[in-house]
């Protein structure tokens, strides 16, 4: 009986493969009810690589065949048959992260079937805890998220849709496929025109003409990137890096040049094939290589992966290190944004490398054209979600709130917003359109001329612990979910107070790229003080990678650092910068005491553990430090060092004076010589490092810049004011 009620499944399977398309089975009902008759299922037909997805193992297939949904990424670069999906179980629930990651490993013919309870959206998922930040319980939270994607799935037309214990109703498709037009690839290890072209562009990088590599998901960019690999290994190539936001992400690659390059092996995160290697490197360790002068430099080659996932200021020093070097990147992404990527970066490129060329992957490999798995997941996820242009007129945008209830069923905004976030943030995530829709505490405030956005900005509550709760986080013994900012300056700069008080964070912020420069951002962050102030918050803050950048944006605005990450964070290659700016008396004394303590710190920290900070940052940091006066002795000593041959090393400490009053100067933080100076005289960086950064060689060059450099600051158009030179 159950094999006569499963029959239009296997026939509307049959079409799909004739088409080589996939479809998404929407199986409703009780977790145990779904979980039977998907069992039926998949012991029915012969899958050659199915999947379970779900919190816990399921009995009755194969452990090898289940994967809970946090490692969902170790399934990239592979392939399945078969996708289950379980939203229906009580420890289980949608992942949206998970869901955008396997739709990608669906092969052409394949399902992906997603049980759900038959009311879905009805309450919020087991998934949900990842939301409940404290004191928040996972039922008290909204499920806009969940009831919007049940309502896509109802509106479409091309949806399996399944009741268990029924039958399941297919929607039509036609009986045979279209006829395959596409011409003949002459590539014999490449299996489109537009894979072949990509391979041809990599094989022959030339020096200062980067190549911008793109492509939606499933055309083939990361094999791409491999076969390229096995052909300079094959030309002679000595070695090649590779980096991405995490090694999965180049799976796909070292298995192309397995099977291309016999006599190869690969040994962790490296290929060796002859007298070549491929090495991959993640981005903060080909950071801090780069920075360091170890690699790069002539006749290098580096291959970026996923680029849409990584800072631009990171990209833009690997431009600067390798003379051959190509980025790769997916644009409608379930990580990062490659029209992001494209519109930050492009600048960039044609500023330094007007030779740049741009390669476009179209066809689809894993599936023909005209999948609707493909289409759908774009729709739930908003995988292709683009910003409203906003008009360039004299009409001032209007600011208001957004309701969320409202915001939920009204995709256009919710697309338009949501496009918008993600084209101005490198890491915007499938999960995070869940956490602006249910996140608790959330507010969103835009700026609108007419129906376009023209801003947004996102915000959450922290703070509000007991004391005794605040004093266990404090010493490390508790963690309770969610409040970054407040936890981390309680944590690391030990301040109770930033738990037991009120502190709101700035999620994130963002402006259409033809509206930057305009005072878009600057009018949102007032409004959040004010609307801050009014609402008794103590510290408005927000966190982001260092970078000069973003640091003017926000000193522009009131806000301070107030803490610093000592290390790179892996999938950025930055040190995470924490700022506030206090909205309360009880905010302004305890604004002035992590200040006070981290500008304390400053000095040392640069010194040893932020040796290698990005020395414009440093530049923007001591900024913030309490105005120093030069007296005599120091002036003397500046002098001596510019117009004499006074060892710089003796003096020092004048020369840090000198840094920090020059800083505190906005126009003279754009100064390359500051940055340089600055880096020699705070963080101790030798004289190859300096040499390398002033394309200078030996250090008597070296040293003579930097004298250069402390006159240019004493006199002439970069002398010192008489209130900055102490007088």
């Amino acid at each position: 009986m159950t094999r006569d009620r499963l029959a239009p499944l296997h026939d509307s399977r049959r079409r799909l493969r004739q088409h080589r398309w996939r479809g998404l089975v929407w199986l409703t009902g009780t977790a145990e009810a779904c979980r039977r008759e998907v069992l039926a299922l998949w012991q029915q037909s012969a899958w050659e690589a199915p999947l379970w997805v779900a919190a816990e193992p399921v009995d009755g297939i194969e452990t090898s065949c289940w994967l809970p949904a946090a490692k969902a990424r170790t399934r990239l670069g592979g392939e399945q048959d078969l996708v289950v999906f379980d939203a229906v179980s009580a420890a289980s629930g949608f992942d949206p992260e998970a869901f955008g990651a396997l739709t990608g490993t669906l092969r052409a013919g394949g399902l992906l079937v997603l049980m759900t309870p038959p009311d879905w959206g009805a309450r919020p998922d087991a998934d949900y805890r990842r939301l409940a930040e404290h004191p928040w319980r996972v039922e008290q939270l909204s499920a806009r998220y969940l009831a919007r994607l049940a309502r896509l799935l109802r509106a479409d037309a091309r949806v399996i849709r399944w009741t268990a214990g029924e039958e399941p109703w297919c929607p039509p498709l036609p009986e045979t496929a279209r006829s395959e037009t596409s011409p003949a690839v002459e590539d014999r290890d490449c299996l489109t025109r537009d894979q072949a072209e990509a391979v041809a562009r990599l094989s022959r990088l030339r020096r200062r003409r980067p190549l911008v590599l793109t492509a939606d998901r499933g055309r083939g960019k990361t094999a791409a990137l491999g076969i390229a690999c096995a052909r300079l290994l094959a030309a002679g190539e000595r070695e090649i890096l590779v980096t991405a936001p995490r090694p999965s992400a180049v799976d796909g690659a070292f298995e192309r040049m397995a099977d291309l390059c016999p006599g190869g092996q690969r040994r962790g995160n490296v290929f060796e094939a002859g007298e070549g290697c491929v090495a991959f490197l993640p981005p903060d360790a080909l950071a801090q290589r780069a920075e360091q002068g170890d690699i790069g430099g002539p006749g290098r080659l580096l291959l970026v992966d996923e680029a849409a996932a990584i800072p631009a200021p990171l990209l833009g020093q690997w431009l600067d290190a390798f003379p051959r070097i190509a980025f790769a990147t997916t644009i409608h992404g379930y990580e990062g944004s490659g029209r992001g990527f494209a519109l930050r970066f492009r600048e960039r490129l044609a500023r330094q490398t007007p030779d740049w060329r741009t390669c476009h992957l179209a066809e689809p490999i894993r599936w023909a054209e005209g999948d609707p798995l493909e289409a759908l997941t774009a729709r739930l996820l908003l995988l292709d979600a683009e910003p409203t242009a906003c008009p360039d007129g004299p009409e001032e945008p209007a600011r208001r709130r957004l309701d969320r209830d409202v915001l939920a069923h009204d995709e256009p905004r919710l697309r338009a917003l949501f496009g918008l976030l993600v084209q101005a943030h490198y890491r915007t995530t499938p999960a995070d359109l869940r956490r602006l829709l249910d996140g608790p505490g959330i507010v969103l405030s835009v700026l609108e001329a007419g129906s376009a956005l023209c801003g947004v900005v996102v915000s959450g509550d922290e703070g509000g612990f007991e004391a005794g709760l605040a004093e266990q986080v404090a010493r490390g013994e508790r963690r309770p979910r969610g409040h970054l900012l407040a936890q981390s300056l309680a944590a690391h700069a030990g301040e109770r107070q930033a738990l037991t008080g009120r502190l709101r964070r700035v999620l994130r912020i963002a402006v259409p790229t033809e509206r930057r420069r305009h005072g878009e951002g600057r009018r949102l962050i007032e409004a959040e003080v004010e609307r801050a102030h009014c609402d008794g918050i103590d510290l408005l803050g927000a966190s982001f990678g260092a970078e000069a950048g973003l640091q003017a944006f926000w000193q522009a605005a009131g806000f301070r650092a107030v803490r610093l990450g000592l290390t790179r964070e892996t999938a950025t290659g930055e040190h995470a910068l924490m700022v506030a700016r206090p909205t309360s008396p009880t905010g302004e004394r305890l604004a002035e005491r992590l200040q006070a303590r981290f500008q304390r710190q400053l000095p040392g920290l640069l010194a040893f553990e932020l040796a290698e900070l990005e020395p414009a940052v440093v530049v923007a940091l001591l900024a913030e430090a309490p105005c120093v006066s030069l007296g005599d002795e120091d002036r003397r000593d500046l002098e001596d060092v510019a117009f004499g041959h006074r060892d710089l090393a003796l003096a020092r400490p004048a020369i840090q004076a000198l840094v920090r009053c020059r800083a505190r100067n906005s126009a003279s933080r754009q100064d390359e010589a500051l940055a340089l100076l600055a880096a020699w005289a705070f963080q101790g960086r030798t004289a190859a490092w300096l040499a390398a950064r002033l394309g200078v060689t030996g250090k008597r060059s070296v040293q003579a810049r930097l004298r250069e450099a402390v006159a240019g600051l004493l006199g002439g158009d970069g002398g010192l004011s008489p209130d900055e030179a102490g007088r």
